[in-house]
């Protein structure tokens, strides 16, 4: 893998365990894997190491400091966005999702401006980015308007046995039926193929779950699964993708884990998020794919219960660096001459910085 790769390593929820797992991350053997460009405010870091009980080494550089090319070595960059005095830990607050905010806007442009190859953040917490911008809903729509993406992204979770794509994520359950259509099931496949062989699947052999209970049991129970999902996987194998479904639910993830498939593509978000938490809650990976870098981040929360205790497990973060440096890497070597960086990390921070990067 290649050294010289730079990860935009945004902290998260300064109120979880999010400052003391990017303490635990930086400490360890993965963060000398790659440049990180690590961002936040340097007094919640500092909270963090003191809660897991390591010391961080990382040049700390001001805005002004930046440099104009791509970071060489790894560097704190302090926002100063987040005085960890007047966060109380285990609380969602509005200065916290505020600065978890900030932070990976500024990992999100550096990641679009060609200064990192992936971006990677400790949890959120949606509660508090709500309190900070009432019109957050989740992590999709916020790269989508910050890098004005002309594509939507999905966000997909990954264990070393399988991988978990969604059709819906963030939306109420009594929406799900009427979000869906062959469109969209046949998009979330193609998108998941194209992911996926991203990461070295040649022909990744996908099992799309039933909609209602036992498929639909031909009608008795919708009909969803015969009207919109079963024409999807028809289109999609005459794409000469490998996707079999509908399969009820409470069978496809076992027929996964013995080794059947690559990938679950699931209706909606608890569908696949049970199973994968069940099988690795401290492996599984969160991965947001679509865009031109791989955005990654642990699966589970911001565990408000045991913040401050020095007890988080860095073990899911561990993964998802990994995961968004093998990504990175297969994706560059298939660039023969990735463009240069085209604006300065200074002038993107401090436009990401500026009350209306908010609006």
């Amino acid at each position: 893998m290649r050294n010289d790769l730079v990860i935009a390593f945004a902290i998260g929820d300064p109120s979880g365990i999010s400052p003391e797992l990017a303490a635990r991350l930086l400490a360890d053997d993965v963060a000398s894997r790659a440049v990180m460009l690590v961002i936040g405010d340097r007094r919640v870091l500092e909270m963090g190491a003191e809660h897991a009980g390591v010391a961080i080494d990382l040049p700390i550089l001001s805005l002004e400091e930046l440099g104009t090319h791509r970071s060489e070595r790894s560097c704190f960059v302090d926002l100063e966005n987040c005085d960890p005095a007047a966060i109380e830990l285990g609380t969602a607050s509005a200065d916290g999702g505020r600065s978890a905010l900030a932070n990976f806007r500024c990992a999100l442009l550096a990641a679009h401006a060609g200064h990192a190859d992936a971006v990677f953040f400790t949890p959120f917490n949606k509660h508090a980015m709500r309190l900070a911008e009432s019109d957050y809903v989740d992590e999709i729509g916020f790269v989508n308007r910050t890098i004005h993406a002309t594509r939507n992204g999905s966000e997909f979770n990954v264990l070393d046995e399988v991988w978990n794509a969604r059709c819906t994520s963030h939306i109420p359950l009594s929406e799900v039926a009427g979000a869906l259509s062959e469109e969209r099931i046949f998009e979330s496949l193609r998108l998941t193929v194209e992911t996926m062989q991203g990461a070295g699947f040649a022909r990744p052999r996908i099992g799309v779950a039933a909609l209602n209970p036992h498929a639909g049991d031909g009608g008795n129970f919708g009909t969803e699964d015969d009207a919109i999902i079963l024409p999807a996987v028809e289109r999609a194998v005459s794409h000469q993708m490998a996707v079999t479904g509908p399969i009820p639910s409470d069978t496809v993830f076992v027929r996964a884990l013995k080794g059947e498939f690559d990938a679950v593509l699931t209706m909606y978000h608890d569908q696949g998020q049970i199973a994968m938490k069940l099988v690795g809650f401290d492996r599984g990976v969160t991965l947001i794919a679509g865009y031109p870098f791989p955005i990654v981040t642990p699966a589970h929360g911001t565990a408000y219960d045991i913040a401050g205790q020095g007890i988080a497990n860095a073990g899911a973060g561990r993964k998802a660096i990994e995961l968004g440096l093998m990504l990175a890497a297969r994706k560059n070597e298939a660039e023969e001459n990735p463009p240069p960086p085209h604006q300065t990390l200074a002038a993107l921070f401090r436009q990401a910085l500026e009350p209306s990067a908010a609006a």
